[in-house]
C-alpha cells in the first residue's frame, strides 16, 4: 500500500518524527512518499495513494500557514482515503497542557474544514541550542510555564516514540483493512478515532 506523508518542519523535531512514521511504513510492507509543505510549488494530487499522514509543528498557537493551505485546497482528495494527523507541539508534552494543545489542533481543523479519520498530540522538543536570549525566555517563561524545566540546560526531546510508534502500526493496519492492532485511545495518549 503506498502511504504519503504530507508534512512542514520548522526546527527539526517533526521532520525526525516524519522519518520515523516512514520506517513504520516500510516496517509494515508499504511503500511511502513525503510531500514537504513548505516546498510546495504546485496542487497535490493524492489518486495514487491509499492512505494519507498529515504531520506540522504548532509555533505561535497555529499550524504552518503554507502546511494549513495545503490541506484546505485538498479536502476531497484527502476525504477519498484514510488520515492520520500527527500535531507536534510542546504543550502536548505535559498533562496540564494538552487541553491547549487540542486547541491548537482543533483550531487548525476549523480554519480548513478537515477533519482527519485519526490524530494523534505529539509532544516536541526544545532546541535551546538555536534559542537567541529572548527565545528561550519566551520558551522558559510562557511554554514551560510552571514545569520543571530548565530551557539552559540545553536541547530536550520529549516525543514519546512508542506511543507514535503504536498509533502509526495502528493505523496502518485499519487503514489496509486489517483491523485494528492496537488500541489507539490508550496506547497513544492522544490519539482519537473521528466516525
Amino acid at each position: 500500500m503506498r502511504t504519503i506523508i504530507i508534512f512542514e518542519s520548522y526546527e527539526g523535531q517533526t521532520r525526525r518524527i516524519v522519518e520515523r512514521v516512514a520506517e513504520r511504513v516500510h516496517a509494515a510492507g508499504g511503500s511511502v512518499g513525503l510531500f514537504d509543505a513548505s516546498q510546495q510549488t504546485a496542487p497535490l494530487r493524492l489518486n495514487t495513494t491509499d492512505r494519507v499522514i498529515l504531520a506540522a509543528p504548532v509555533h505561535e498557537r497555529r499550524h504552518p500557514k503554507n502546511f494549513e493551505l495545503l490541506v484546505a485546497t485538498s479536502l476531497e482528495d484527502l476525504a477519498a482515503v484514510p488520515t492520520l494527523m500527527l500535531s507536534v507541539s510542546l504543550k502536548a508534552a505535559f498533562p496540564e497542557g494538552r487541553d491547549e494543545a487540542q486547541d491548537f489542533l482543533d483550531e487548525m481543523k476549523m480554519r480548513t474544514g478537515f477533519t482527519p479519520d485519526r490524530e494523534l498530540l505529539v509532544a516536541g522538543a526544545i532546541r535551546s541550542d538555536n534559542y537567541d536570549y529572548y527565545q528561550r525566555q519566551i520558551v522558559q517563561h510562557v511554554l514551560l510555564h510552571n514545569v520543571d524545566v530548565d530551557v539552559s540546560d540545553g536541547p530536550r526531546e520529549f516525543t514519546d516514540w512508542l506511543a507514535l510508534r503504536d498509533a502509526v502500526d495502528g493505523f496502518l493496519a485499519e487503514a489496509s483493512g486489517g483491523g485494528s492492532v492496537v488500541d489507539l485511545e490508550t496506547s497513544a495518549r492522544g490519539c482519537v478515532e473521528r466516525s
